[in-house]
């Protein structure tokens, strides 16, 4: 560090054409300034500037080693200018994970959105239901269902979502006509592969009341009887007849020609989305704006 200090004194120095010059240039004293010239003649073993009271002049070394100074400070400008500008503008590689389900219908079209007009962009995109290791994966964003216990990143709620259990219009019609036949698991249930074996779904009223001829909120536990490993095949499944199971509601939007909820007037509890990056101090514009246009898309 000492020596890059050293080299930006001696290129004040020869530029303005005076110790006193760089002085006030640097805001420090004429002795430092000279200190600095000193110790840098002394560590090259070589005399770079000739100097009396009112003249100074360069020795041949001095004349390639100004010239070399001035590349360096050019350089150090240039990296400074080029770090403050990406804060500015997106641009370069930005890697992203997400859930199989957020990553196609929520995700992909939030990241078109915001860096259509970039295309110096570069995204790795990675669908991953399990949670990755940021660090280790060189990973900028996360977005995850739930909030995370990782003390080392920062995240941030950015929005909600909430399943819908549904399936075919037919086998919806059939369940809403004959609610007892899944208190008692008649029905068969189609599982994305992160549900546990047994499972159990809490509904409430959409309107927030109950009068004494509609049930406040209700229950059921259901037993996995199908199981697909992408959300897709699960959503091909319920479109089939194959079973009831549950969507994210904005996903369930898109397919209602063919799906059809089981209980309209009831709802699933909310789903936190939480999106997570490893930045401690300056957040890259290109990550910043992602995690703002995904939270945008998924208001």
């Amino acid at each position: 560090m000492s020596k890059l200090k050293q080299m930006t004194v001696f290129m004040y120095v020869v530029k303005l054409g005076s110790i006193t010059r760089a002085a006030e240039k640097l805001d420090v004293s004429k002795s430092v300034i000279s200190q600095h010239l000193k110790q840098l003649e002394t560590e090259l073993a070589v005399t770079l500037l000739k100097r009396t009271t009112r003249k100074q002049s360069l020795t041949p070394a001095g004349e390639h080693f100004y010239q070399q100074c001035c590349t360096l400070h050019e350089l150090a400008e240039q990296a400074w200018q080029d770090a403050q500008q990406l804060q500015l503008t997106p641009k370069g590689l930005i890697k992203i994970t997400a859930p199989h389900a957020l990553m196609e219908h929520l995700v992909l079209p939030a990241l078109h959105d915001v860096f259509y007009a970039y295309p110096e962009v570069e995204l790795e995109l990675i669908s991953h239901d399990g949670q990755l290791d940021l660090m280790q994966e060189g990973i900028d964003i996360a977005i995850r269902v739930g909030e995370s216990k990782i003390s080392n990143l920062k995240q941030k709620r950015i929005g909600d979502f909430r399943d819908v259990l549904c399936g075919s219009l037919q086998t919806a019609k059939a369940c809403q006509s004959d609610i007892e036949a899944l208190k008692v698991d008649q029905v068969r249930y189609v599982a994305n592969h992160w549900q546990e074996k047994s499972i159990h779904h809490s509904f409430s009223r959409k309107d927030g009341h109950s009068d004494k001829n509609s049930t406040p909120a209700f229950e059921l536990n259901f037993k996995n009887h199908h199981k697909a490993n992408t959300l897709s095949t699960c959503l091909s499944m319920l479109e089939q007849g194959f079973g009831v199971g549950i969507i994210p509601d904005f996903i369930f939007a898109k397919h209602r020609q063919s799906l059809a909820e089981l209980f309209p007037d009831y709802q699933l509890d909310k789903v936190n989305v939480y999106a997570l990056h490893p930045y401690q101090a300056a957040v890259p514009i290109g990550v910043k704006m992602a995690i703002e246009a995904i939270a945008k898309r998924l208001s």
